[in-house]
């Protein structure tokens, strides 16, 4: 008797993984052993840069407010030390986006903390 191979479920994996591989360069968008492999490599890239993603914007962020402390004549050291004893409650998200879009305001929120 002829072994029993479920067809529908396993023609549905590759199906999913070659639906993931399109757009892709060569035989990575239509060669199932080499497709699963750029897929599954791209799957890890995808996990390890949402985590990294996080990382480069708190840098970018406090790239942002150092420089914006430094031209109202503060380091970012010395103005984050002053404005957590302030007891202000700002993100560096929020700070970063008020010393890009709103110096005046980012000014004040620095008067406030010399204070």
């Amino acid at each position: 008797m002829p072994r029993s191979v479920n067809h529908v479920a396993s023609r549905a994996r590759r199906k999913e993984v070659m639906k993931l591989a399109k757009g892709y360069y060569g035989r990575r968008k239509n060669v199932w052993t080499v497709a699963k492999n750029a897929v599954e490599k791209g799957l890890v890239y995808a996990y390890r840069d949402r985590k990294q993603n996080k990382r480069k914007f708190r840098s970018l962020w406090i790239m942002r407010i150092n420089a914006a402390a430094r031209q109202n004549g503060m380091s970012y050291s010395k103005f984050m030390g002053l404005y957590n004893k302030s007891g202000m409650e700002l993100n560096r998200k929020v700070l970063a986006d008020l010393a890009m879009n709103h110096p005046d305001a980012f000014k004040a929120v620095v008067d406030t903390v010399k204070k």
